[in-house]
């Protein structure tokens, strides 16, 4: 199969049909509750890295790195400890989310450099850019080559430095944030400039330009469980641009993601702020003394805490966090298990949200 030719952005066409307008609407409508929401939780910050794993974990099955969300929420990035070695790809890729949403936060800028850092921590090498030809996807069941991206780095480059322009300078064209995103992602994934990790990097980049149009004001949109839920859909579409340029089917599915992922982030992020009431009530009744908003905020940071991570957060002794630890056991807030050589507590509540199971 030939090299597809990829025309520089903006398009050149009217991709927003009524239908697509309509969608938009709807869209918008979710992505904007769903950020007031999460502006309602008394520290949203908290929430970060634990609803950013999520998004990992996600994102990385859809290239078939498998995890748990036990295995992810038992390790620990700062520690370098990993349940597996899915986890600590998981964790590297939540790693890279963030350092991203830091970066696009400071400067306001969606950057090649920025994406060229996201693609090492996720890949944990320098690559950069191809240099090298060779690069062809495949059908993952019949082995045949269903697409051939740009080779030669030179020509890489200039469509990665066009995409950067598009990203950045709205008056490039005039466009719905949300379109514009599914633009970016296509020709992302069409330039495929990486030898790999193209795929989580395009996603991550989707969340930040989210970040950057100021309709996320955390990257925390679960899209990716949307996407593997049609993973299927989601490359037919793709290469349908490439091959017939069938734009209006390819927004419509981002669009329908972006409602359905943003709905299912309220309902959570409710369940999650309600949880906290409650805890914070319970604690308050059966330890008053034991106590804090630092405490509260330090165990809906880790779904499984440990005596390090206490004694971190609250600056306080490793006895005084043990006892602490064993006073929210005996509340029944958290259960306490003995992995190997250490001790783990389970926040068994919040577990169970972020996993998608029903509390009892």
């Amino acid at each position: 199969m030939e090299t597809t030719k990829i025309p520089l952005l903006p398009l050149h066409q009217d991709i927003e049909t009524k239908a697509v307008l309509r969608k938009s609407a709807l869209a918008h409508q979710a992505l904007a509750e769903f950020k007031g929401v999460i502006s309602s939780l008394p520290n949203e910050h908290i929430l970060l890295e634990t609803l950013a794993l999520r998004e990992a974990r996600e994102s990385s099955a859809i290239e078939n790195i498998i995890s748990t969300f036990d295995e992810i929420y038992r390790s620990n990035f700062q520690n370098q400890q990993f349940a597996s070695p899915a986890a600590k790809e998981v964790h590297q890729y939540a790693k890279a989310l963030i350092e991203g949403f830091d970066l696009v936060k400071t400067n306001g800028l969606l950057t090649n450099n920025t994406i060229l850092l996201i693609q090492e921590v996720v890949e944990q090498n320098k690559a950069g850019f191809r240099r090298l030809p060779g690069t062809k996807l495949f059908n993952d069941q019949t082995g045949e080559i269903i697409y051939t991206p740009p080779q030669d780095y030179d020509t890489i480059l200039a469509l990665m430095q066009n995409l950067e322009s598009f990203i950045n300078d709205d008056s490039m064209m005039e466009l719905d944030p949300l379109l514009k995103m599914a633009i970016i992602h296509y020709q992302f994934e069409s330039i495929h400039p990486f030898y790999d990790g193209n795929g989580r990097t395009g996603r991550i980049i989707n969340i930040l330009y989210l970040v950057q149009k100021g309709l996320l004001s955390l990257p925390i949109l679960y899209l990716s469980s949307y996407i593997i839920a049609r993973k299927n859909d989601y490359y037919r579409l793709l290469q349908e641009i490439r091959v017939k340029e069938s734009w209006e089917a390819w927004m419509l599915f981002i669009l329908d993601g972006v409602e359905k992922t943003a709905k299912e982030g309220i309902i959570l992020i409710q369940a999650l702020r309600l949880l906290m009431q409650e805890q914070k009530s319970q604690i308050r009744a059966l330890a008053p003394k034991l106590y804090s908003q630092d405490l509260i905020n330090s165990l809906f940071k880790y779904p499984y805490t440990k005596i390090e991570y206490l004694q971190k957060d609250l600056n306080v002794s490793r006895n005084t966090a043990i006892r602490y630890l064993e006073d929210l056991v005996d509340a029944n807030i958290l259960v306490k298990h003995k992995i190997g050589r250490e001790n783990y507590y389970e926040h068994v509540k919040l577990f169970k949200l972020l996993s998608g199971q029903k509390n009892a």
